[in-house]
C-alpha cells in the first residue's frame, strides 16, 4: 500500500493475536497490512504468536522485530500422551481459557488467525500414520486451539473476535472433515459467515515465486461487521529466477547468512539432478539413455602436480590444467561466476543427435570449443558377424575376408586396458610379445586404429635399414639407393615445420632482461602471443612459504597466518575421486548449459517470502539451526506476501463497518458473503 500521505497519529489500530505462529510469516505480513479510508490509516497490532515450540517463537520475534511470542502448549493431557507416547514432565500443566486470556493481553482481538499443524492432514504422511491415536491427537489442535480462544473471550471479554482465519493442507477437506463439520457448527453458533476452500493459491495472493495451493476458512461475524469482503486481488506469479537471480550465489554466506551454503550431497546424487532435465523429476532418469554416459576417473600422471621451479618441467600437453583429466560436467542455475564476455558454449556438451553450435576458433572446452557426446557404433541389419572381431593370439582365427575392420577384419585385443571406456589407443604402436589394444571404431591410428611392432622380417637386409640418424651427428654416407627400408634415410628433426608466411612469434618465449616483441591482437600462443620466463615470485616467501605436506607425514606446526604464501599449509592428497555416496559440493554443467543444484535454505526463504534481512540488518537467517529443522520451519510458515495481502482485505472491512456502510462495489470477488436464509423474490412487472 505505500506510506500514508498523512501522520500515523490519526490511526486505528485493530488487533489480532495468532495460534500456531511458527516462524512468523503471518505475523510479519499481517503487521505490514494497511489502507487509508475515510481520512484514516487501518493497521494491524499483534497482541500474541502462540507456539509450543520455544526456539521457534525466538525466531518469531528476531524477524518480526517484535517481542509478541507466547510459549504454549494447547495439548489436552491425553493428546499430550497419545502424541509423545509418554506422561508429560512433572512441571507441565493443561491451559486454560484464563491463560490464554493473559497471553491475549486481557483482550479480544479483533482478527483470530490459525494455522494449526498439518502433519496428519498431509498427503506426505502415509494413509494408516494418518490415521494413528498420534496423529489424530496432533489434529485435534485445530479445534482445541479455536475452543481455548473463543471460551476465553466470552468468559472474561464478554464477546467474539470479528474475524476467524484458519490456514491449513487442501487434504484436510478429506482427511480431517470431522474436524471440519465442528469448527463450523460453533462458528455457525456464534453468528459467523463462513467462506471454507481448498483452491486458495497464496502465491497469486502475494505475488510470490511459487505455486502454494492451501485450504482457508475465512469466518465474518455478521454483527461486529456487517458488510461482505472481498477476495484479494490475484497477481501474476513470478519464476524461480526473478526471486533467486538478485540473490548473492551460493556458497556466500558474508552477503546471504549462513544458509546460504549448498547442502554436501552425495555424488551420486549431483549426477543424477545433472541428468534430470529443467522441469523435471526422478522419472525423467528412466529415460536416459545411460550407455551415453559413463562417467569414469583415470587420471593420467600429471594430473594435479606441483612442479619444482629449480627442475625441468615434465611435458606438455593439451590438457593444460591442474586436475584437467578428471573433467567437470545439475534447481535449474544459469549463473557461473564467469566474467561478461565469457563465450557462451563454455564446457558445452553437445548431443550427437542435434544441430552443433557455431564452431568458433577456440582450440579448448573451456575457451569455447565444442565437445559432442558420441554414441556407440550402431547395429544395423546384415552386418557381417564378424564386424571389429577382436581374436586372441593364441586363438584360432575365423575365417579371413577380403574386407577391413569394420565389415570382418580381425584384430588382437588388449586385455590390459580393463572395461574403461576411455580412447588410449591413438597411435599406439603394441608389442609383439603382449596382448593387443582393444579395436575401436576409428578407422585410423589417430583414431583408435591399431599398429604392431611386427619383429618378422622376411629378407636380410643392409645395417643401415631403416636408420634414424640423429640430428646433431654427422651423417652417414649418401647412396643410391635412398628408400628408408635400404638405409639411414630418417632422421629425428627437432625444428618445428614452418609454412609460407607463417607469423615470426609462434610459441615466442621472452627473456625478462630484454625487450618484447610487437603486441598483437592475437590471444593464443599458436598464433603469436608472447610468454615470458617470469622468474619472480612476487614476494620475498620465508622458509617454507608454498611447502606441500606429504599426507603420511607428520602435519608442520599450525600458525597464526595459516596461509599458503606464508607457510607449508597444502598437502599432497592421494584420495581418488569421489565414491556414489562420498558428500560434497560438485559443478556439474549440464546439456542443457545450466548447472542443476540443490535450493540453500535462503532462497527456500526467499521463495517463501520472507525479507532478505532481519531488522537487526544481518541477512535472514535462524540463528544455530540445523538446516533440515530451518527448512521445516520455512516450509510450515504462511508467506508474509499473501498474509498482508490478506490483512488489507479485514481492515477494509472493518474500516467500513466502523463507517456504517452495509455495501460497496468491487472488481474483486465477495470472498465472506453476507448469510441468506432466504431469497428474496424478484418480480418483473
Amino acid at each position: 500500500m505505500g506510506e500514508p500521505a498523512f501522520p500515523l497519529d490519526n490511526c486505528s489500530y485493530k488487533t489480532y493475536a495468532v495460534l500456531f505462529g511458527g516462524l512468523g510469516g503471518a505475523s510479519l505480513g499481517y503487521n505490514r497490512s494497511m489502507i487509508e479510508f475515510g481520512g484514516k490509516v487501518y493497521k494491524l497490532k499483534q497482541l500474541c504468536s502462540i507456539d509450543s515450540d520455544p526456539d521457534v517463537s525466538r525466531y518469531h520475534d528476531e524477524i518480526t522485530g517484535e517481542k509478541t511470542a507466547v510459549v504454549m502448549d494447547l495439548f489436552t493431557r491425553q493428546q499430550y500422551i497419545d502424541w509423545h507416547g509418554h506422561e508429560p514432565p512433572a512441571d507441565w500443566r493443561e491451559m486454560t481459557p484464563w491463560d490464554m486470556w493473559v497471553a491475549m493481553d486481557y483482550q479480544v482481538p479483533y482478527f483470530l488467525f490459525t494455522s494449526p499443524p498439518c502433519k496428519g492432514l498431509s498427503g506426505l504422511l502415509p494413509e494408516k500414520s494418518a490415521k494413528s491415536q498420534k496423529y489424530q491427537a496432533l489434529n485435534q489442535l485445530t479445534t482445541r486451539g479455536i475452543d481455548l480462544v473463543l471460551r476465553a473471550c466470552l468468559e472474561y471479554g464478554g464477546s467474539v473476535p470479528a474475524f476467524i482465519q484458519l490456514e491449513n493442507v487442501p487434504r484436510i477437506q478429506s482427511r480431517g472433515k470431522s474436524l471440519l463439520a465442528q469448527i463450523k457448527k460453533v462458528l455457525t453458533k456464534y453468528g459467523y459467515a463462513i467462506n471454507m476452500r481448498g483452491d486458495h493459491n497464496l502465491g497469486e495472493i502475494g505475488s510470490l515465486g511459487q505455486n502454494r495451493m492451501r485450504f482457508l476458512i475465512m469466518a465474518r461475524q455478521e454483527s461486529q461487521a456487517p458488510i461482505f469482503m472481498n477476495y484479494p486481488a490475484r497477481k501474476k506469479l513470478r519464476t524461480i529466477g526473478d526471486v533467486i537471480g538478485p540473490l548473492p550465489l551460493p556458497g556466500n554466506t558474508e552477503d546471504g547468512g549462513p544458509q546460504h551454503k549448498l547442502p554436501q550431497l552425495q555424488w551420486k546424487t549431483w549426477i543424477r539432478l545433472a541428468l534430470i532435465k529443467a522441469g523435471g523429476d526422478w522419472r525423467d532418469l528412466q529415460e536416459i539413455p545411460f550407455e551415453e554416459y559413463r562417467i569414469v576417473h583415470e587420471p593420467r600422471g600429471g594430473a594435479y602436480a606441483v612442479e619444482d621451479w629449480n627442475d625441468p618441467s615434465r611435458t606438455v600437453t593439451g590438457a593444460a590444467g591442474p586436475g584437467r583429466s578428471n573433467g567437470a560436467t545439475a534447481v535449474s542455475d544459469p549463473r557461473f561466476g564467469f566474467g561478461d564476455g565469457t563465450h557462451q558454449a563454455i564446457y558445452r556438451v553437445s548431443r550427437h543427435d542435434e544441430p552443433g553450435p557455431t564452431v568458433t576458433g577456440a582450440h579448448r572446452p573451456n575457451n569455447g570449443a565444442i565437445c559432442v557426446s558420441d554414441p556407440r557404433l550402431n547395429e544395423r541389419e546384415g552386418r557381417h558377424p564378424g564386424v571389429y572381431r577382436v581374436v586372441r593370439s593364441e586363438e584360432t582365427a575365423p575365417c579371413i575376408t577380403g574386407t577391413r575392420f569394420g565389415s570382418g577384419a580381425l584384430a588382437v585385443s588388449d586385455a590390459r586396458l580393463g572395461d574403461k571406456a576411455k580412447f588410449n589407443h591413438a597411435y599406439k604402436v603394441s608389442e609383439w610379445d603382449e596382448v593387443g589394444g582393444t579395436v575401436a571404431s576409428g578407422g585410423g591410428p589417430s583414431n583408435g586404429g591399431h599398429v604392431v611392432a611386427d619383429p618378422r622380417v622376411n629378407t636380410k637386409l643392409h645395417p643401415d635399414s631403416y636408420g634414424v640418424q640423429d640430428w646433431d651427428k654427422t651423417s652417414k654416407s649418401i647412396r643410391s639407393a635412398s628408400r628408408i627400408m635400404q638405409s639411414a634415410s630418417s632422421i629425428s628433426d627437432p625444428r618445428l615445420s614452418d609454412l609460407p608466411k607463417r607469423y615470426t612469434d609462434k610459441y615466442r618465449m621472452q627473456s625478462m632482461e630484454e625487450p618484447a616483441a610487437t603486441v598483437t591482437g592475437v590471444t593464443d600462443v599458436q598464433s603469436g602471443a608472447q610468454l615470458v620466463a617470469d622468474v619472480r615470485l612476487g614476494c620475498s616467501p620465508r622458509s617454507g612459504s608454498y611447502g606441500v605436506q606429504a599426507w603420511d607425514d607428520v602435519g608442520k606446526t599450525v600458525t597464526g597466518s595459516g596461509d599458503i604464501h606464508s607457510g607449508a599449509f597444502a598437502v599432497a592428497d592421494p584420495r581418488p575421486f569421489p565414491e556414489d555416496k562420498d558428500r560434497g559440493v560438485w559443478t556439474i554443467i549440464s546439456e542443457d548449459g545450466t548447472v542443476h543444484r540443490p535450493l540453500t535454505t535462503y532462497e527456500l526463504a526467499m521463495l517463501q517470502g520472507f525479507p532478505t534481512h532481519l531488522p537487526d540488518g544481518r541477512p535472514f537467517q535462524l540463528e544455530g539451526c540445523s538446516d533440515a529443522k530451518a527448512r521445516e520451519y520455512i516450509g510450515n510458515a504462511v508467506p508474509p506476501p499473501s498474509a498482508q495481502a490478506m490483512g488489507n482485505e479485514i481492515l477494509l472491512a472493518a474500516a467500513q463497518a466502523e463507517v456504517g456502510e452495509s455495501f460497496s462495489l468491487s472488481w474483486n470477488e465477495v470472498w465472506v458473503a453476507p448469510i441468506i436464509d432466504e431469497l428474496a423474490e424478484a418480480v418483473l412487472h
